[in-house]
C-alpha cells in the first residue's frame, strides 16, 4: 500500500510574482500549481493507493473562484484514476466565524467520488486498491467546538490554549486506543509539535498556535504519522515515523535553503502492527529557487559596480527570486550604478530587493585638552576603538604602528 503525504499547498500565495501574459495569472500561483502538478503526475504514474493532504490547501480562508477551480481540476484527475484523496482541515482552511463552512467543505458536500474531508478529531476508514486503511484525523482545533461558552469566558487566552491542547491529546488517545490492530493505521495532524523546527508558517498564522508533545502522536499503534502546518520537511521520530512533509513551494527567503517536496510511504497490510512500514522516501519537486547574494565592497575599490556585477555573474540567478545585499564604505555608495546591477540580474524571475549597508565613517571626538597629551599610538588606539575593529586585528594594527613609530624615532636626527 503506497501513500503519498504532502501538506501546506497554500494556493493563493502570490508574493514575488508578476502577471503571466499568456494566462493572466500570477506567476507565483503558477509556481504552486506546477509543483502540485508534479505531485499529481507522480501519483498517477506510480499508482499510489492514497493521497493525503495534511492541511492548508489554500493560503486564505476565502479562496477565490480561480483558486478553487485550479485545486479542483487536479483533484478531479486523481478521482478519475480511482485514487482516494484525504483532505485534512488546516488553520488556513477554517472560517473566521462560527457556522461558516471550511474552505474545503464543498468537496464533502458534492460527494466527489474518492474525496474525503477530515474536519473533526475522529478515525476515518477508507477503501483503497490494496485494502482498507484507518486514518486518525487531527485537524486544526476549533475553540468553539472544544470549549463551552462558560468555560471559554472563565479562562485566559493562555489557559484556553493549554486546555485545548489537553483536550486534543486526550482525544488522540481515545482514537488510538480504539484502532483495529489488523488494519493499517495512519495519523494525520495539522499541528505544531514541540521541538520541531518552525519557519514561515509563524508569520502566516491566522490564529492562536497550538502545540502537542511528540509523545501524544508517536504511538506504536500507528504505522505512520503524517504532519502538516510546519513548512520545513523533517523527520521527528523513526518508530513510528513522525514526519512533516513541509510545503511544496518556498514562501519567502526564510525557506531559501529548504528542500521542497512530498513523502512516499510503503506499507505492507499483511504484516503485523509495528512492522508494516516497508519504505519511506522524500520526493523533491522543482520548486522556484530563492537566492540571496551578499557582496562586500572593500575601501579603495576602483570600480565597485564591477565588483558587485562579478558576484552576481558568479551566481545562478536564472529563474530565481533574488535579493542582493551590499555592504560598502560611504564614499563608494554613489559610485554603484543600480541600473547596471539590474541588468546583470535580468535573468532572475523576480528581484525582491537591492539593499545597501553603507558603513558611515565613525569618528571619536576627543576634547582638545585631552588630545594635546596623546601619543600617536594612543590616538590610533582610540580611533580603532571607534571603528569597532575586532580585538585581534586591532592588536596587529597597533603592533605594526608601534614598529613604524619606533623605526622613525630611531632614524630621526638628534
Amino acid at each position: 500500500m503506497r501513500i503519498l503525504h504532502f501538506s501546506d499547498l497554500h494556493i493563493g500565495v502570490e508574493n514575488y510574482g508578476r502577471t503571466d501574459p499568456s494566462t493572466g495569472l500570477s506567476t507565483r500561483l503558477l509556481d504552486f500549481l506546477s509543483s502540485f502538478d508534479e505531485l499529481v503526475e507522480y501519483a498517477l504514474v506510480q499508482q499510489v493507493d492514497l493521497v493525503l493532504l495534511a492541511g492548508d490547501a489554500y493560503k486564505g480562508r476565502d479562496p477565490s473562484q480561480t483558486h478553487q477551480r485550479e485545486f479542483a481540476k487536479r483533484l478531479a484527475r486523481l478521482s478519475a484514476a480511482g485514487i482516494p484523496v484525504f483532505l485534512l482541515v488546516g488553520n488556513h482552511d477554517l472560517p473566521n466565524a462560527v457556522g461558516r463552512a471550511t474552505a474545503i467543505e464543498i468537496f464533502h458536500t458534492l460527494q466527489v467520488p474518492g474525496l474525503y474531508v477530515g474536519d473533526s478529531l475522529q478515525t476515518y476508514t477508507l477503501a483503497t486498491r490494496n485494502g482498507p486503511i484507518q486514518i486518525v484525523a487531527v485537524p486544526w482545533p476549533r475553540r468553539s467546538r472544544l470549549l463551552s461558552r462558560e468555560e471559554a469566558r472563565s479562562l485566559t487566552i493562555e489557559q484556553a490554549r493549554q486546555r485545548i491542547e489537553e483536550l486534543f491529546a486526550e482525544g488522540v488517545e481515545l482514537q488510538v486506543q480504539a484502532l483495529d490492530p489488523d488494519v493499517p493505521a495512519v495519523l494525520t495532524g495539522h499541528v505544531t509539535v514541540n521541538g520541531a523546527t518552525t519557519g514561515t508558517e509563524r508569520s502566516m498564522m491566522l490564529g492562536q498556535d497550538h502545540a502537542l508533545y511528540l509523545s501524544a502522536l508517536s504511538r506504536r499503534e500507528l504505522d505512520y504519522v503524517a504532519l502538516g502546518h510546519i513548512h520545513k520537511h523533517q523527520v521527528l521520530r523513526d518508530d513510528p515515523k513522525v514526519v512533516y512533509s513541509g510545503s511544496l513551494e518556498r514562501v519567502d527567503f526564510s525557506e531559501e535553503k529548504d528542500e521542497k517536496g512530498f513523502c512516499v510511504v510503503d506499507l505492507d497490510p499483511s504484516a503485523p502492527r509495528g512492522h508494516r512500514l516497508q519504505d519511506f522516501q522524500f520526493q523533491r519537486v522543482d520548486a522556484r529557487p530563492f537566492l540571496t547574494i551578499d557582496v562586500t565592497v572593500l575601501p579603495g575599490d576602483d570600480d565597485p559596480t564591477a565588483t558587485v556585477v562579478r558576484s552576481i555573474m558568479s551566481s545562478d540567478v536564472r529563474g530565481a527570486i533574488v535579493r542582493l545585499r551590499m555592504s560598502l564604505p560611504a564614499d563608494l555608495d554613489h559610485r554603484v550604478r543600480e541600473q547596471d546591477l539590474r541588468h546583470a540580474l535580468s535573468g532572475a524571475h523576480y528581484v525582491a530587493a537591492i539593499t545597501r549597508d553603507v558603513d558611515q565613517d565613525r569618528r571619536t571626538r576627543i576634547p582638545a585638552t585631552v588630545a594635546e597629551g596623546l601619543t600617536p599610538i594612543d590616538a590610533l588606539r582610540l580611533y580603532l576603538e571607534g571603528r569597532e575593529m575586532e580585538p585581534e586585528r586591532r592588536k596587529k594594527v597597533l603592533g605594526t604602528a608601534e614598529e613604524l613609530v619606533s623605526a622613525e624615532l630611531d632614524e630621526a636626527p638628534e
